[in-house]
């Protein structure tokens, strides 16, 4: 498999799946591991060109960090230089917010954002909502249970989030999930994220942001779908929003995932080429 290597040294894994067609990124957040999203790239691979790599730390990359918001952007940069550019970054969580900085400061390698759950914004956005990402003591608590009980963060994590999971599924992900990411770059990735304000970044990256989300995406960490619209309206106006039905997502719909992303790609190739 390919590796990249950065000026520090570090050796970034990544993988291309499908021989032509669209670029397809995915920008990895914290807690990816492969296999999320399997069928979804399988689906895309066969008419785009799809690059999955490891964030620094984690998987088959290089074991060593540092493992803050700044550097994980400038490896997200290279991923997308050496694939060519003009690509598709498919984001969520972390992920989503480095997509945007790089949309921003690098138009020529991003031609569109797609933000799968959300919209990038600071957490400081959503204060006054029902949301559990709007209190201090919660995220707060998260990252302290992260660093004394990595598994059972992991776990109330993932099944907060992941209600069509059973038990044997939450423990086999849990586990894959130690083994591909050590609790210190995931403990500190988490912290870069809950300080990072990405607003101005997806502001700039304006109609190339695609938001593609559902009711109830994320679980109780997120406010109510009609306070996130609204938000989406006032801090990115110009950005896409397609919503599917309660249930819909990447992982429990790939085929509709896959339609989302397809209707976008054809997009822009009949922009590009008007």
């Amino acid at each position: 498999m390919p590796e990249l290597r950065r000026p520090d040294g570090t050796e970034i894994h990544f993988e291309v799946r499908g021989r032509s067609g669209p670029v397809l990124v995915l920008a990895s957040y914290w807690s990816w591991i492969p296999g999320v999203y399997e069928e979804l790239l399988e689906d895309l691979s066969a008419d785009h060109r799809v690059v999955v790599y490891h964030l620094r730390g984690t998987g088959e990359s290089s074991r060593n960090g540092p493992y803050d918001m700044e550097t994980d952007c400038s490896d997200l940069e290279a991923v997308l230089d050496r694939a060519g550019g003009e690509a598709v970054v498919i984001g969520t969580a972390d992920g989503t917010n480095r997509a945007v900085r790089v949309a921003a400061s690098r138009k020529d390698l991003v031609a569109a954002v797609v933000a799968l759950g959300t919209a990038p914004f600071a957490r400081t956005h959503f204060e006054g909502s029902e949301g559990m990402i709007a209190s201090d003591t919660v995220v707060g608590a998260f990252i302290d249970m992260l660093e004394r009980d990595y598994r059972g963060a992991l776990r109330a994590l993932l099944s907060a989030t992941n209600a069509q999971m059973s038990e044997s599924e939450l423990r086999e992900r849990v586990a894959f999930q130690v083994s591909y990411c050590p609790r210190e770059p995931a403990v500190a990735r988490v912290r870069a994220w809950a300080e990072d304000d990405p607003t101005a970044a997806a502001q700039e990256t304006g109609e190339r942001l695609w938001i593609l989300s559902a009711p109830d995406v994320a679980g109780p960490w997120l406010p109510p779908p009609n306070e996130r619209r609204r938000l989406v309206k006032a801090l990115t106006p110009r950005a896409h929003v397609e919503e599917g039905e309660a249930g819909w997502g990447p992982i429990s719909r790939p085929d509709i995932s896959a339609a989302s992303i397809r209707r976008i790609t054809d997009r822009l190739r009949l922009e590009s080429s008007a």
